[in-house]
C-alpha cells in the first residue's frame, strides 16, 4: 500500500514558493474522460531545487500548465509566493520563469541576438544579456548562431532566457530530454548553481536517478496524486529496505540459507545491469555482516558483498507496487475537443 510521507508540517501559502491543494483536471476524450490530475496536494519550499517526479502520464506537465495559467483546473487551489493563481497571476508572473514547451527562437540569429530581442520584448535592459549568458556558461558562445548550438547549449540558452527578468521561481519541464551525458551534466550544474543562489527551481522529470543528483526536496506523484514528498535523504532513508549484492560460489544453497533466516533473496537479473550469474540480491539485512555470518556458519564464503544504496527509483517502486505504476507510461491520447494534446508528455 502506498504511503504519502510528510517529514515536517507543510509550509503556509505565504512561506512556500508553490502550494497546491486538491488540484484536479479531467480531459474529455473520444472514449469518455481522462483524469490527468486527481486531487493533488503539493508543497515547494522557497529556495533550492525541488524535483517533481513521476512516470510519463502521471500529471506533471498538466499540473505545471495549470500553475502557469495555460489551462484551467476543474477544482483545487494554487498559490505562488502567497498569491492565488490564476486569478492573481499578473501580480506574481514577473517573479516566475518557465520552460514548459520548446522555446521559439530564431535559428539564424546568434544566441546573444535572440536574448536581446527577448529582453526588448519584456522591458529588460540589454545589459542583462551578458550576465545571463555568463550564468549558464555560454558567454564565449553568445555570438554563434542558434542553429549551430548543440541540444545542451540550446537548453542552456532557453534557461538564460528565463533568467532575463531575474525570477525567484524557475519551472523546468523535463529539461534534460534528448540530451547526451555532457548536456545532462551541464543542465544539472546550472540547476544546482541556481538553487545555491537562493532561487527556487521546480524541475519535473520521469528520470528519478537524474533528479536525485540535483534536488534538495522532491514530490513523487502517480495517477495525478501525491505519493510522497520531503527532503531527498529523508525520503530515501524512510522508504527503502536495506539491500546487498552477494556473490558466492554456490548461490542456490546460499539462497536457501538466507531465506531460512528471514531475508528476502532473489537472483540478480542480468537484463537489469547484473554482472554475474552467481549474484544474489538480499533485502532486509540491517547489517551486511549478518549475511557474512549466516553463510560462513554453513561453510559458504563470499567473493563479493556490496551494500546497495537505496535510491529514489527503489523508493518510488515500493510506493507504487500496488498501483500498477512503473517508471514510464503511455502518453494521453489527443483530445477530441481540440484540447492541447501535449499536456501529458510527462
Amino acid at each position: 500500500m502506498s504511503t504519502t510521507i510528510h517529514h515536517a508540517p507543510p509550509p503556509s501559502a505565504a512561506e512556500a514558493a508553490v502550494r497546491i491543494r486538491g488540484l484536479r483536471k479531467t480531459y474529455r476524450r473520444r472514449r469518455g474522460s481522462q483524469v490527468a490530475v486527481a486531487g493533488l496536494d503539493l508543497d515547494v519550499p522557497t529556495a533550492g531545487v525541488h524535483g517533481f517526479l513521476g512516470p510519463n502520464g502521471s500529471g506533471k506537465t498538466t499540473t505545471l500548465r495549470m500553475l502557469l495559467g495555460l489551462c484551467r483546473p476543474d477544482a483545487g487551489t494554487m498559490t505562488v509566493f502567497g498569491h492565488d493563481v490564476p486569478a492573481q497571476l499578473p501580480q506574481v508572473v514577473g517573479r516566475v520563469g518557465a520552460i514548459v514547451e520548446s522555446p521559439r527562437l530564431f535559428p539564424t540569429f546568434s544566441g546573444r541576438r535572440n536574448l536581446e530581442l527577448l529582453a526588448d520584448a519584456i522591458g529588460t535592459p540589454r545589459a542583462r544579456v551578458g550576465a545571463v549568458l555568463e550564468e549558464v556558461g555560454l558567454a564565449d558562445r553568445g555570438g554563434d548562431t542558434y542553429r549551430g548550438y548543440s541540444l545542451g547549449m540550446k537548453q542552456r540558452l532557453a534557461i538564460a532566457a528565463t533568467l532575463l527578468k531575474d525570477p525567484d521561481l524557475l519551472i523546468f519541464d523535463e529539461p534534460t530530454n534528448g540530451l547526451d551525458p555532457a548536456g545532462i551534466r551541464e543542465i544539472r550544474q546550472t540547476m544546482r548553481d541556481l538553487g545555491s543562489r537562493g532561487k527556487t527551481v521546480l524541475v519535473s522529470s520521469h528520470i528519478l536517478s537524474e533528479v536525485e543528483q540535483v534536488a534538495d526536496t522532491v514530490s513523487i506523484i502517480g495517477h495525478g496524486r501525491l505519493l510522497g514528498q520531503g527532503p531527498v535523504a529523508d525520503l530515501i532513508g524512510s522508504g527503502a529496505v536495506p539491500r546487498a549484492r552477494v556473490v558466492v560460489a554456490d548461490p542456490a544453497t546460499a539462497r536457501d540459507v538466507l531465506a531460512q533466516a528471514g531475508l528476502t533473496v532473489a537472483a540478480e537479473d542480468p537484463g537489469d545491469g547484473g554482472r554475474d550469474d552467481a549474484a544474489l540480491l538480499v533485502d532486509g539485512a540491517a547489517d551486511p555482516a549478518e549475511i557474512t555470518r549466516l553463510l560462513a556458519a554453513r561453510g559458504l564464503y563470499l567473493s563479493e558483498l556490496t551494500p546497495l544504496r537505496p535510491d529514489l527509483e527503489s523508493v518510488f517502486l515500493q510506493m507504487t507496487a500496488d498501483e500498477g505504476l512503473s517508471g514510464s507510461g503511455a502518453p494521453m491520447e489527443p483530445a477530441a475537443d481540440g484540447t492541447d494534446a501535449r499536456e501529458e508528455r510527462s
